[in-house]
């Protein structure tokens, strides 16, 4: 519930009034007429092929508490004697972004913003488990410049402490999310080639994701791995930094996997604790350093994190671990891929017992000119890992020199399904691009009598 009296709504927005409602306050914000519910405040966003306003009748005809339209589309609707408030934006992306910034206040918690060129969806996750208190997180890829202002609306009244995850396609991006979130604390997972295609070289990246150093408020606290020697530029002294990982503030003095788990004793400069962590990718262990960083500077004693380290849950397609007949297990990993992560996954393939260990790989995109090498380096690295067999699939992938190669996730289902011996282990894992979800769904459609799990993410 947006606790925002309409006038005060309509003024934070940077909206007039055009038509007044029943009063009262609006359920959520929401930009699709789709999936508007009886209360929702709908923000008719111009998108590149249609004007959301045009959708403003629709969201009324759901029982919409009210909409936010261009001036056209609100004289419309009040000569149509909508049926709820109607206020007029000039840009209603614009009045959707300041009026999330406006509630942030309001809610007035800490906000961690999250970024980093892999595993700042699975960082925001652990977070959400470990942090005490009402954490409200950004659902799903709520990261972008509409989504990371619906995600903060999302937050109740209640909400103690705010991680939100902020996605990079280019300069200025981070800093325009950071201007909405006014983040207390920001996260760096790591650095890496990924959006090379747009940003050119590592530095590039770099520089744009330390823009949410940047965004900090006055007082605010950085989290950064110790090895990233790109953001040393955008480092100084008058920034309060903690550093996670090997050499770290933030480290893992000690851990092993046993029984699908890992114990790990880690230390901060708040003192150490033992914790017991329910995955056992070794690049998890990472992200959950990331995360403990952010425990720390949020003052959170890190025995009260590790007590609540067991509940720790990942988003859907990261890592999710499905099981099939015949003792096949198959980790869904396919909502992104870069260098890193792709390396990642494959070194804990490699480090799984089983039967044979296939690699079912999509194409990574966004890697400008030098992609070619990058997924040669992929492919060699599979083979040196001794992966039993890669399937590749989409243009990309026959870069990786793979044993078998297929033009699209379709193709890439029935190659998998003729291959699949009892006992196997699957990974599936490539850009979204790829469309990889597809070919995991028609596999186990395939193959029936399966149960998931959710299991580690990148």
């Amino acid at each position: 519930m947006i606790r925002l009296d309409p006038a005060r709504l309509a003024k934070e927005a940077g909206a007039e009034i055009v038509r007044r409602g029943e009063g009262g306050h609006p359920a959520r914000a929401v930009v699709d007429s789709r999936e508007v519910a009886e209360g929702d405040l709908f923000f008719g966003l111009a998108g590149e092929h249609a004007d959301g306003g045009e959708f403003a009748g629709q969201a009324f005809h759901s029982r919409a508490w009210g909409v936010v339209v261009d001036p056209g589309w609100a004289g419309a609707l009040d000569r149509a004697s909508a049926p709820g408030w109607v206020l007029a934006a000039e840009d209603p992306l614009a009045a959707l972004q300041s009026l999330a910034r406006a509630w942030r206040r309001e809610l007035g918690c800490p906000v961690v913003g999250v970024t980093g060129s892999t595993g700042k969806t699975s960082v925001k996750d652990i977070c959400r488990a470990l942090l005490p208190g009402r954490v409200h997180a950004s659902p799903e890829n709520f990261n972008t410049e509409i989504g990371l202002p619906l995600a903060i609306l999302d937050a109740g009244e209640d909400t103690q402490t705010l991680v939100l995850e902020m996605a990079m396609r280019g300069m200025g991006q981070i800093a325009e999310l950071c201007e909405i979130a006014e983040p207390a604390v920001a996260a760096i997972t790591n650095i890496g080639p990924v959006h090379l295609e747009l940003l050119g070289t590592l530095e590039a990246i770099a520089e744009a994701k330390a823009e949410i150093l940047s965004g900090l408020r006055p007082d605010g606290r950085a989290i950064v791995p110790a090895d990233t020697e790109a953001l040393e530029p955008h480092l100084h002294d008058e920034l309060w930094t903690i550093t996670f990982g090997r050499g770290g503030d933030v480290f893992a003095e000690s851990s092993r996997v046993e029984g699908g788990r890992t114990e790990a004793l880690v230390g901060t400069p708040s003192g150490e604790a033992r914790f017991l962590f329910p995955f056992t990718e070794a690049h998890n262990l990472t992200n959950a350093l990331c995360a403990i960083g952010v425990g720390v500077a949020l003052e959170a004693d890190p025995a009260d994190l590790a007590a609540r380290a067991p509940g720790i849950g990942f988003s859907r397609l990261r890592g999710e671990t499905i099981q099939l007949a015949g003792g096949i297990s198959l980790i869904n990993d396919c909502y992104n891929a870069n260098p890193i992560s792709m390396r990642a996954a494959l070194d804990h393939l490699a480090s799984v017992d089983a039967g044979r260990r296939i690699a079912i790989l999509g194409g990574m995109a966004e890697l400008g000119p030098d992609a070619p090498d990058y997924h040669r380096e992929i492919g060699a690295h599979a083979r040196d890992l001794e992966i039993d067999a890669v399937i590749g699939v989409g243009e990309l992938a026959r870069d990786y020199a793979p044993d078998e190669w297929v033009g699209d996730a379709d193709a890439g289902a029935e190659v998998a399904d003729r291959l699949l011996a009892d006992g196997d282990l699957v990974l599936v894992k490539g850009s979204r691009s790829v469309g990889l979800e597809r070919l995991t769904d028609a596999l186990v459609a395939m193959r029936q009598n399966h149960t998931r799990d959710p299991g580690g993410a990148r």
